[in-house]
């Protein structure tokens, strides 16, 4: 389900901080020039509000209308555009320097906020996964709010915040499916929990949360952030996750877990199917971010289309989860 979390990680591929525009001599030199003529009595050069409120100076500004004259020229001339600091060049609006990425994560924001209100209405309170989902979802929309905090501005500190804030929601997501798959949840009547059960549930928490704290130390204490060990950490932790769905959605006659503690295992939910579909299409969305392309009109690339498909995707798993969670398996088990 979280794979396209994971695959945020992704973008950092292109977030190395040297490409081919920023390293060109026409750039360093406007570049120079204007901090020159424009950012040594900054009283005669104010930045305009919105610009100071997402934190522009000057010689942010600067770039930033280098990198656009310098491309206006290579375009022009018929040439393709440089990236620049890692990013192509985006018009930014009110100071967000991507704004259709800022639209879109908000737009993710918007289906998790709607999605964690249907779980509150559709799931009853007794059901032993509503708490667990309902923390998913608190966690996705913590991460869509850094997402578009990160696309409006982005710092050292954005950058860590989105992605911390990912590696989180994805890390809850194999958390709440383990306990789904492993039947680790705690029934309505507490008196019925093995004392394995609540050994193998504490010990799965434990394993979950130093796997993460480790992983958020790790990239904190390092001198520079390690880009490529946050890719690997990430696509485990989502491919994992939805390998355990695959499995869910597997065929009776090669089933090779319990959907149900209280059924056979040959028994499968009519829903089943729908987990293999999502995972389908959640790993054919990442397809927007493996085929790099200049931004249209400088305002649209891979990376906000990718952002614009995982939110119907994530509206499809919300309906999933709560069909799943409405089979009558379940009243015998609460």
């Amino acid at each position: 389900m979280r794979i396209f979390y994971a695959l945020e990680i992704l973008a950092i591929l292109s977030a190395v901080y040297a490409s081919a525009g920023d390293r060109a001599h026409e750039f360093q030199r406007c570049s120079f020039l204007c901090n020159n003529r424009e950012c040594k009595n900054p009283s005669l050069t104010a930045l305009p509000l919105a610009l100071r409120i997402t934190r522009w100076t000057c010689l942010d500004n600067c770039r930033y209308n280098c990198m656009h004259e310098i491309t206006s020229n290579l375009i022009a001339a018929g040439n393709r555009p440089l990236q620049y600091y890692g990013k192509w060049p985006f018009v930014r609006v009110v100071g967000m320097q991507e704004p259709c990425s800022v639209l879109f994560s908000l737009l993710n924001l918007w289906v998790h906020v709607m999605g964690y209100s249907k779980i509150q209405k559709m799931i009853p309170r007794t059901h032993p996964l509503r708490s667990y989902y309902l923390v998913w979802s608190v966690a996705s929309m913590n991460t869509w709010i850094w997402s578009a905090v990160f696309h409006t501005r982005d710092t050292s500190l954005t950058e860590k915040l989105d992605y911390f804030s990912a590696a989180l929601t994805i890390m809850t997501a194999l958390y709440f499916t383990g306990i789904r798959f492993f039947h680790l949840y705690t029934p309505s009547t507490p008196e019925r929990t093995s004392s394995a059960r609540i050994m193998a549930f504490r010990v799965w928490t434990v394993i979950c949360f130093f796997t993460f704290i480790g992983h958020i130390l790790y990239l904190s204490l390092l001198p520079r952030f390690d880009y490529h060990y946050n890719i690997v950490f990430n696509l485990v932790i989502g491919l994992s996750h939805n390998a355990l769905w695959l499995l869910y959605s597997l065929p009776t006659s090669i089933s090779f877990l319990k959907r149900f503690s209280n059924r056979p295992r040959t028994y499968r939910p009519r829903v089943a199917g729908r987990a293999a579909v999502l995972v389908i299409l959640t790993t054919a969305a990442t397809a927007f971010e493996l085929f790099d392309f200049p931004p249209w009109r400088k305002a649209v690339d891979t990376h906000a289309l990718w952002h614009l498909a995982t939110a119907p995707i994530a509206l499809a798993w919300y309906r999933f989860l709560i069909l799943d969670a409405s089979d009558p398996s379940w009243k015998g088990i609460r």
